[in-house]
């Protein structure tokens, strides 16, 4: 995240001697006294000593006004640093950086199980691409809107057995590969490899599907 450094710079202020001098500057004001009145020699009629001829008294040095930092600015600065983008090296850094939760909520854990019994085995990006397509259809309208659904939608997934959901091994690090993947692709924390992909199917089959074909990774091939 970058960081915007502001500041602030204050005028110069010029001293005039001799006259009434005034200064304003945003926030501050300050009047000088009126000018010195005339001195009057009616007083000294019949006096032989010389008129005393008052001396003004030159006002006090103007200072501009201190400026204190603002520390809402300051501090704001800051948290924007600290809570910079998530940033890996690699998706394989990206995946060793995740935990697995322990109160992991369903639609993650629908989504880890689709990425598990789909893609097991098949390299992170392979894993990924899965996850996305899944997750795009539950942002379809030509798909149910919720994860645990696309995945149980009838003849759509082959690991679903009469719209349930099996158990995965939850101590493999198959599992937690594919838990980091689903986290991953949920947080949209790396570029998908099958951008709007909503179909795919295994290299060993060729079926005779009429869609844009949009890449190839690993073991399938993916269309939209």
């Amino acid at each position: 995240m970058k960081v915007s450094i502001r500041a602030a710079v204050t005028a110069a202020v010029t001293i005039c001697a001799a006259t009434t001098a005034g200064f304003s500057a945003p926030g501050f004001a300050l009047e000088l006294p009126g000018a010195v009145n005339d001195f009057d020699h009616s007083a000294l009629t019949g006096m032989n000593a010389p008129a005393v001829q008052e001396v003004p008294t030159p006002p006090a040095p103007i200072l501009p006004p201190e400026l204190t930092p603002e520390p809402s600015l300051a501090k704001a600065d800051t948290e924007n640093a600290d809570q910079g983008d998530e940033e890996y090296a690699s998706l394989s850094d990206a995946v060793a950086a995740q935990s697995v939760p322990s109160d992991m909520d369903r639609e993650l854990r629908c989504l880890a199980i689709g990425v598990y019994f789909e893609s097991k085995g098949e390299p992170l990006s392979g894993q990924l691409a899965v996850a996305d397509v899944i997750l795009n259809r539950a942002q379809s309208q030509r798909f149910p809107d919720s994860v645990c659904s696309v995945l149980k939608q009838r003849s759509q997934f082959s690991f679903v057995r009469h719209g349930r959901l099996p158990t995965p091994r939850v101590h493999s690090d198959a599992w937690r590969t594919a838990v980091a993947v689903a986290k991953i692709a949920s947080a949209d924390l790396w570029e998908s490899p099958v951008p709007n992909a909503l179909f795919f199917h295994a290299r060993y089959v060729s079926p005779r599907w009429r869609l844009a074909k949009v890449g190839t990774v690993g073991n399938h091939i993916f269309y939209r």
